[in-house]
Parts: structure tokens; C-alpha cells; sequence
């Protein structure tokens, strides 16, 4: 590929840089991974005017790893997934007790991960060692053995690049072969050491706001005390500043879920706490702002609430969880009557009749079918509109010491 590049800082050529940002397909799955990176430059300077020197550059190679969404009819880390979580969530769902019903299901995410890497790296080797033995490769072993295990254990010497010297190849075509696979034994030793950081920085960049809202919208979240905590009894303080980095987490929450959906099922550290629980929360906030409530910021709330809602709709479409609505209103009458009392008691006046209330039923068809989906599907329970009674926030407990009543 050849680039004319215009130059004006001397004799130097500079890089480069080429990243392929095509998509495919449109419906986020696994993350595959696409090879790119600039090369050394072949170059020749011709001078073609005062300004400066142009130069042909020659790209030879490139080497980024990209996530891209791809669509496939056979995925191997969608069956992998499909066929694991179904048993482990049946297993949770029979487990009274709570807290060890999250503590089962917060070891699905990194096991998983871990199960995953290890079918990939056994699926290169036994397809190495199924062409080993196709192409009938003639090898030299110590104990003489000729058979498909022969070629399963040279397949996965070389992968792992052992080195051991008890199995070499004894034809051209083979030692080929077998440079390939120790190749690709070092690049997926590579990828896995660039891809675990990637995911664990994603989740903690995720987990820095759940543990904020800890104290901005209390532990379980709901939207009528995140309201009641941004009222200071005249206005609302910071809530606009608020939403809008909510806005920029559910961004960032819908493009690091779309590329790698495994974070999906990577559970919070406090058990009344989770992703899914707190863009709820948000949703709900942002649906009774735009319901109409007087100071509020109506159009960031706006904002906030379309790409919370996207990202909604994106993962259930990725789980492949039909929407469906919750079997009980979240928010029944008596309970929005409720919740409009509380908050008209603080100051925080929700506007009533017949058209508010049209359109706060609207707003919610729009986003709880999908919740409610991956609710099921994730078995993350979902927040309520109002706790019916106070309980502490997890800043306000210790394991050690008695909870303190501020």
C-alpha cells in the first residue's frame, strides 16, 4: 500500500499511521482481533518544491490489535457462553441464601475468562494436530510412536514452544508447519497478555461510578433518593454535572460491553450494587426530569437518558434477551402517588395529571422491557422508584465495627 506524504522538517520521514475502522455486520458478538501497525518505511525523497520534500513510503507490514464486532454463523465464544452460564445461573437460582447466591454467580466472569483462553489455545492444538495427522508428516519420536496422540503432544510442544527435543519433524512441510504454530503459540501468548489488562481496566473505569453512587443515590440506588440527594432545599446542586457524567459512563459502558460482552458478567463488589442496577437508576432519574420537575435540567437529562437507552437495547440485542415487560409494575399508581408525596415533602414538586403521567409511562415502555430482560438473564435484580424503608448506605458499615448513624 503506497502513500505520497508531503514532509517539512528536513531529510526525516515520518511515520504513518493506518488503522482500519471498517464494521461488519451490525451485531456486536466476540472481539476479533485485526492486525495492524506501521512498519519501517521504505523511502526515496524527491524534491519537488521550497516548501518541503515529498516522499513515496512503501507500508510493509502492520501490527495493532483493534476490536471489531463481527457476525458469523458459528461463534465459538457465543456457544462457549451459551452453553455455561444456562447451568451456572440454574445452579445460583436454587441457592437461598443472597449472599451466597452473588457469591457463586461473581466467580462465573473471571472463570469463564480463564475456561475461554484455555479452549482457544486447546482448539489451535488439536487443529494442528488434526493436520499433522492429515497430511500424514512424518516425525521423529524416541519411543517410536507414530499415532494421533504422537501428533496431539508434537502439536502441543511446539504451540507452547517447549522445546524439549523428543519429537522433531522429519519433512520440509513440517518444519514449516511447525513454525507457523510456534508463531501462533507467541502471538496468542501476546494477544492474552494485551487483552487482560484492556478488560480489567474497562471494569474498574465501570465500578469507580457504581461505588459513587453509593452515596448520591444510596445502596440499593433508586431515582427519588438520587433526586432528594441533589436538593439542598432551594435548588438542585450539581445535578446537571451529574448527569452529563453519567451520559459519558453509559458511553463508555456501551462500547466496552459491545466489545467485550464477557464484562457483562462481571458482578460488583457490594451484593446490592450492579451495572445493570445502576443504569436503571439513572434511567428512571432522567425519565421523572423529563416527566417535568421544576429546576431540574430537563435537556441533559434528555441527553443522558438516550444513551443510557441505547446501551440498553444494545446489549440485550448482543444476550440475545427478547424484550419483554416485568410480570409487576415497577411503578404501580399508589406507589407513583407515594414517591410524589415523599418528594413533594422535600421541596421536589413532580408534575401531576393525566398528560405527565401518559408520558411517564411512554418513557418507561421505551427502556424497562429491555432491563427487565437482562435482569432475568443476568440475575441482577432491579432497583425500585423509592425504598419503601431506609436502610444504610454501604459507606455507613463496617465489617468491624457497629454501623454508624450520621
Amino acid at each position: 500500500m503506497k502513500f505520497r506524504v508531503p514532509l517539512f522538517d528536513g531529510n526525516r520521514c515520518k511515520w504513518i499511521h493506518v488503522i482500519n475502522t471498517k464494521r461488519r455486520g451490525d451485531q456486536p458478538q466476540n472481539a476479533q482481533f485485526c492486525a495492524f501497525r506501521v512498519p519501517v518505511p521504505i523511502c526515496r525523497a524527491k524534491p519537488r518544491s521550497s516548501r518541503g520534500v515529498e516522499y513515496s513510503c512503501t507500508i510493509n507490514r502492520c501490527i495493532i490489535i483493534l476490536p471489531r464486532r463481527v457476525r458469523r454463523k458459528f461463534r465459538l465464544t457465543r456457544f462457549f457462553y451459551r452453553g455455561t452460564w444456562r447451568p451456572w445461573s440454574a445452579v445460583a437460582k436454587r441457592i437461598s441464601s443472597n449472599d451466597r447466591r452473588e457469591l457463586l454467580l461473581s466467580f462465573y466472569g473471571p472463570v469463564s475468562l480463564l475456561f475461554l483462553l484455555s479452549m482457544w489455545a486447546a482448539g489451535l492444538v488439536l487443529g494442528f494436530a488434526c493436520l499433522y495427522r492429515s497430511l500424514e508428516i512424518p516425525i521423529k519420536m524416541e519411543d517410536g510412536g507414530t499415532g494421533f496422540l504422537t501428533y496431539l503432544y508434537f502439536s502441543g510442544s511446539t504451540f507452547f514452544t517447549l522445546g524439549l527435543g523428543d519429537v522433531l519433524a522429519r519433512s520440509w512441510t513440517g518444519r514449516l508447519l511447525t513454525v507457523l504454530e510456534a508463531g501462533m503459540g507467541l502471538g496468542f501468548l501476546a494477544i492474552v497478555i494485551g487483552y487482560l489488562p484492556v478488560l480489567y481496566q474497562a471494569f474498574s473505569r465501570r465500578e469507580l461510578n457504581i461505588s459513587l453512587l453509593d452515596a448520591r443515590a444510596g445502596s440499593p440506588s433508586t431515582a427519588a433518593e438520587l433526586l432528594r440527594r441533589h436538593f439542598d432545599g432551594d435548588e438542585f446542586v450539581e445535578l446537571s454535572a451529574f448527569l452529563r457524567e453519567w451520559e459519558r459512563w453509559a458511553a463508555e459502558l456501551l462500547e466496552s460491553h459491545l466489545s467485550y460482552p464477557v464484562l457483562a458478567y462481571y458482578r460488583s463488589q457490594h451484593t446490592n450494587q450492579s451495572w445493570l442496577g445502576a443504569l436503571t437508576t439513572i434511567l428512571d432519574a432522567t425519565t421523572l426530569v423529563m416527566v417535568g420537575i421544576d429546576g431540574t435540567p430537563a435537556h441533559q437529562a434528555q441527553l443522558t437518558f438516550a444513551i443510557a437507552r441505547h446501551a440498553v437495547a444494545d446489549l440485550s440485542h448482543v444476550f440475545n434477551t427478547k424484550p419483554q415487560s416485568p410480570p409487576k409494575d415497577r411503578l404501580p399508581p399508589e406507589e407513583l402517588g407515594r414517591m410524589r408525596s415523599n418528594l413533594g415533602r422535600n421541596g421536589i414538586f413532580l408534575q401531576d395529571g393525566d398528560a405527565a403521567v401518559q408520558k411517564l409511562n411512554t418513557l418507561r415502555r421505551m427502556y424497562e422491557p429491555y432491563v427487565h430482560a437482562l435482569s432475568e438473564y443476568l440475575l441482577m435484580p432491579l432497583p425500585s422508584w423509592e425504598v419503601a424503608l431506609r436502610s444504610a448506605d454501604n459507606w455507613q458499615t463496617s465489617a468491624w465495627e457497629r454501623i454508624a448513624h450520621l
